[in-house]
Order: C-alpha cells, then structure tokens, then sequence
C-alpha cells in the first residue's frame, strides 16, 4: 500500500516537473534564440504548439527508450483525443465562443487530418511505426513548418505595408538610437539546461511510475498511456487554450490545439521511431486512431458552420471524450 501511494505522489510530481521543466526550457531556448539572430517568425510560430507538446513528446521517448511503446502510443494518441474533444469542448463551454479564421482552420486542420490519416495507414498495414514511417512524418513536419513560417512572413509584410500607409510623407519621424546589443549571459544557458535536464528526469519519472502503477492494478500500459498520461502531460494545452479563449484570442486557442496534435504525431512518435519500431495494438487503430480521426472531423465540421465553436458545440465535444472514455475503459478494455 505505501508502495502505491509513493508511486502516486511520483506520478503527480514528476508531472508538476514535466510541465515546468518544458516552460522553462522553451523561455530560454526561444530568447537565446532571438539573441542569435534566429528569425522571430520561426520561435513564434513553434514556441507554443512544441512547447505545451514537450512533455507528451518527452514521454513517448523515454517510453520507446525503456521499452514501454504501448506507453508512447497511448500518450499520444490519448493527448489528441483530449486536446480535441477534452480541451476545446470545456474552453468552449466556459468561453461560450471560441471564433477561428477560415485560412487558418484549413491549413492547419488539414494538416491535423492529414497526420491523423498518415498515422492511421502506417498503424493499419504495417502494424508499426518504424524509420520509414519517422522519416516521412519528420518531412510532413517540416513541411507544415515551412508553410507556417511563408504564411507569417506574408502577414508581416502586410502589416509593415499598412503601418507605411497610415504615417503621412510630411510627419516627423523620430530618431531611437539602436539599442545595445544584448548577450547570450551564463545564466540563459543554465537555466536551459536545468530546463532539458528537468524534462528528461520528470519524463522518465513520469513513465515509471505510470508503468509501475499500471503494473500493479493490472491495467494495460496502452489505458494509462491514453488517458492517465494523456491528460496529464496535456495540462500546458489546456492552461494556454482555455486562458486564450477566455481572453479572447481564438486563432490561438484553436491553433495551439491543432498545432500541438501536429506535433504530437509528427515529432512525438516519429523520433521515438528512430531508436526503435513501435509496434501497435489491435485497438489502436481498430479503435483508437479512428475515434482522434473521427473527433478531428467533427471539430472541424463543428467550426466551419460559424466559423466559431459555441457553447453547445463544447457539450458536444466533452459528451463525445465521456463516451470514448466509457466504451474504451469499460467495455473494449
């Protein structure tokens, strides 16, 4: 019994170090990045989605690593779902509106969809996810990525263009000083690293005691992966999802979720595909990878009637994760 609840208290700390291990380490990484001159466009486009989606991608490494796959598999997948139907469906319903832009909605939920689809044909006839599969999901990423960073410089030179229209030829302009140029300081570097290091010892935690508790209540390692894990390491989604829909930045809250889902399957799984194939259980993708498929649908479907998610859009959603939830728990198993 004292076992369990050390293994418990592991499993919530080793959560709490996850999640601020990765904001730490995004911070610094995207500051020393801007010092050195790496486009601003590139850290912004990357800096929320990756980072909220650092320590389910941290998880299914260490999961691949110590030969735990059903944990990676689980994680991912399970996040996405709850992303999805979790995340947006309870922002939505305490928002009352989440709006989206239609430019945006294509791209990256197309994009979201396509990854779900590549994922499900890799888990349908091969039964693995192997270097095959992890060399076209890092150059699916990468193209997302190259389309995110065009889109950005397009609405960057249309705002400097709008900015030139609005100061009139005859106004004064006046003369700033180029500021100091700031330095890389010990301090950045350090903290990046207590960063990484933090990740990686909360990850590996993090999977040993789900493993571990799994273990001992004798429930499948792919069951705690979808959905103790899942919803754990997905708490940096819903903090920046559901404060940007209660402030009212939709393209945010919509874009980190489908942003991060990208990631998840992209990166998350196809890294961990490096070091070793991941072979995949029937119900992942008789079951799982269809309902992430099927909830991506419907989120889209859901949007594009308004071009916002309303309030009983969110009951909608958060009814579909219940029932997800209970069919796969409770009765698949």
């Amino acid at each position: 019994m004292l076992w369990i609840i050390a293994l418990v208290a592991i499993l919530i700390v080793s959560l709490i170090i996850v999640i601020k291990a990765a904001d730490i380490f995004v911070d610094k990484i995207v500051e020393i990045g801007g010092i050195m001159g790496i486009s601003e466009i590139i850290l912004g486009v990357t800096a929320s989605a990756i980072g909220t989606s650092l320590p389910e991608f941290g998880s299914a490494v260490m999961a691949a690593l110590f030969n735990s796959p059903d944990l990676g598999v689980g994680v991912v997948i399970g996040s996405n779902i709850w992303n999805i139907a979790g995340i947006l469906g309870i922002s939505a319903i305490f928002a009352g509106t989440i709006r989206s832009s239609p430019k945006g909605l294509t791209r990256d939920g197309a994009f979201t969809l396509l990854t779900a689809f590549i994922l499900l044909g890799f888990m349908y006839f091969l039964g693995v996810v192997d270097i095959y599969a992890s060399i076209i999901f890092v150059i699916v990423y990468s193209i997302y990525l190259w389309i995110l960073i065009r889109d950005q410089k397009k609405e960057a030179e249309n705002d400097v263009k709008k900015e030139e229209i609005k100061v009139k030829p005859t106004e004064q302009i006046s003369y700033h000083p180029p500021e100091e140029k700031k330095k890389i300081g010990f301090g950045m570097i350090a903290w990046s690293l207590v960063g990484l290091v933090g990740l990686i010892v909360g990850c590996r935690l993090l999977v040993y005691s789900g493993t571990e508790l799994a273990t001992i209540a004798n429930i499948p390692q792919m069951i705690m992966g979808l959905f103790t894990l899942a919803i754990g390491t997905s708490i940096p989604e819903l903090v920046v999802t559901f404060n940007s829909a209660r402030k009212g930045l939709h393209d945010l809250s919509i874009g980190t979720v489908l942003g991060s889902n990208t990631f998840n399957i992209m990166i998350g799984l196809g890294i961990p595909a490096i070091f070793m194939s991941v072979p995949i259980e029937h119900l992942s993708y008789t079951f799982d990878a269809p309902v992430m498929i099927f909830v991506t649908v419907l989120v889209l479907l859901l949007i594009k009637r308004g071009m916002k998610l309303t309030r009983v859009d969110g009951f909608i959603l958060a009814l579909t994760y219940i029932t997800y939830a209970v069919l796969r728990i409770y009765v698949l198993g």
